[in-house]
């Protein structure tokens, strides 16, 4: 096998150097794959490629987020906030529209969600003033939620985030609870298996009793 040096490699065009540039800014892709996905694109046909590019335009121009959950929407109100037959008193809050994605396909859940937009973070400069949370207390304050289910990555960043939330929400009367803890600690919920996420959001337990342990 040819061991090729991409950093110092000429290529035969700059439209194709171009390319590569922009599909390796792509998590998890590097300069050999993202050649390798190039030519592939090449040898495509032309309209075929145009819709392929057409689509990401499209999203980044007309994409929305729901006003009231702040997931991706095509609307105003993302399908879960307009179904009309969930449990608007029960609210999930997750991290982002991965985990959301993730619970959802477990068919367990029944209520809706607030998207936090990331984790309390200090190492990345991520602080409670860059998520979704006074938004979520302003919901809270409406007097609607009955109770607020913590499903965020059992990670220290999720751990940080979950004992926040809590300390915002613990004199509101509302029933705050976790997902059990039957998943491994550290890890990212949108890998986890949907039986495993299913069981866990329909075992959770109050969060007091995790600070208990």
């Amino acid at each position: 096998m040819i061991n090729v040096n991409f950093a110092a490699m000429n290529f035969p065009s700059k439209l194709v150097e171009n390319a590569v540039e922009q599909l390796s800014r792509l998590p998890g892709i590097g300069k050999r794959s993202a050649l390798r996905l190039v030519l592939h694109l090449l040898k495509q046909e032309k309209s075929s490629v145009e819709r392929f590019g057409d689509s990401f335009i499209q999203l980044i121009q007309n994409i929305s987020y729901c006003t009231s959950c702040f997931s991706i929407a095509d609307s105003q109100l993302c399908e879960v906030c307009a179904d009309k037959k969930r449990e608007q008193t029960t609210i999930c809050i997750v991290e982002d529209v991965r985990v959301m994605m993730a619970i959802e396909n477990t068919m367990q859940f029944k209520g809706i969600y607030h998207v936090l937009g990331g984790l309390i973070s200090p190492m990345d400069g991520i602080g409670p003033n860059d998520l979704r949370i006074e938004e979520l207390i302003k919901k809270v304050e409406k007097g609607i939620i009955n109770e607020v289910i913590f499903a965020l990555s059992t990670t220290m960043e999720g751990d940080t985030t979950n004992y926040y939330l809590f300390r915002r929400l613990k004199d509101s009367g509302v029933k705050i609870s976790s997902i059990a803890r039957g998943i491994a600690i550290g890890d990212e919920l949108e890998y986890t298996d949907e039986l495993t996420l299913g069981t866990a959001l329909s075992s959770r337990m109050p969060y007091e009793n995790s600070l208990a342990k």
